[in-house]
């Protein structure tokens, strides 16, 4: 079957009646489809695709996998929700003269500003930003909630701890690894698994000349931002203080773009993740170059 909605829980009932079930993603099925698209063709270019040697399958989740992972798409929706929401106080009060500091970390004194009586905010207006500055702080409860519920759902796992071990991983992204993250042995080596999350340069090479371009940002995109996000915090402290940073990441800093580099760093923290959940053990440091 194509791996599209609902195509995991049709797979387990397929599967439990006895038969092989397989999930192939619609993009490598879409080259097999003859001229015109319905429901016959796409069966038959299912069937075509299937018996290819090479092909690529989707690897089936259990009911368990697909649960645990509800709480980071939960986690996700309420974060962009309380981007638009931040976003929508912040403009509606720069007309009004107020401005104040990018940054989640600032929000409070937006709300501040709307709940303070002697600002001299329009009397219209204000009811309105109440409801925006209630909805915020709403929200950032949720996450808050979700957030300790990440935590503790990572202090329980075994997997999750020796992640955590690895610069850069924290609980958010240990447990999310372990919950999105197909299982170590879908992948034959760590540079496999970094190319399934789409932290790999995109190839456009020919006639033995290689060419490099943009990462492929193919995969899984919330495991491939919250790597990214791992590793741009990371580059941060390595930057602020080059004495802490390793000396990988110091010579990098010093030769490339800090952008590059986190995308670098991200791709080598994805072949860590996959070694630590291929052979167990935790995180141990390089040794310095001599």
């Amino acid at each position: 079957m194509e791996a599209c909605a609902s195509a995991h829980y049709w797979a387990r009932e397929i599967a439990a009646l006895g038969h092989d079930t397989r999930l192939i993603p619609p993009a490598y099925v879409k080259p097999f489809v003859k001229r015109q698209k319905n429901d016959m063709a796409d069966a038959e270019a299912i069937c075509e695709a299937a018996q290819r040697p090479t092909m690529r399958f989707v690897q089936g989740k259990s009911a368990e996998a697909q649960a645990s992972a509800v709480v980071f798409r939960t986690r996700d929706i309420l974060v962009r929700q309380r981007t638009q929401l931040i976003n929508a106080l912040r403009g509606h009060l720069t007309e009004f003269g107020y401005v104040v500091r990018q940054g989640v970390g600032h929000v409070g004194k937006l709300v501040e500003i709307v709940g303070d009586p002697t600002s001299d905010i329009p009397a219209e207006a204000r009811p309105v930003l109440v409801v925006i500055a209630q909805g915020l702080q709403a929200l950032q409860a949720q996450i808050a909630l979700l957030d300790r519920e990440i935590a503790a759902r990572a202090k329980a796992d075994p997997v999750a701890q020796r992640l955590m071990t690895v610069p850069g991983i924290g609980p958010v992204i240990a447990t999310a690894l372990v919950a999105l993250a197909p299982a170590a042995s879908t992948f034959r080596r760590g540079r496999d698994f970094a190319a399934w999350l789409g932290l790999v340069p995109q190839q456009h090479s020919s006639g033995g000349k290689e060419r490099l371009g943009r990462t492929t940002k193919m995969g899984e995109r919330s495991l491939r931002r919250l790597l990214i996000l791992g590793a741009s915090s990371a580059t941060k402290v390595a930057a602020r203080d080059p004495d802490k940073a390793s000396w990988w990441l110091a010579g990098m800093l010093a030769r490339k773009p800090r952008m590059l580099v986190t995308v670098a760093l991200a791709n080598k923290m994805a072949r860590i993740v996959w070694a630590l959940m291929a052979h167990d053990g935790s995180y141990r440091a390089p040794a310095a170059a001599a």
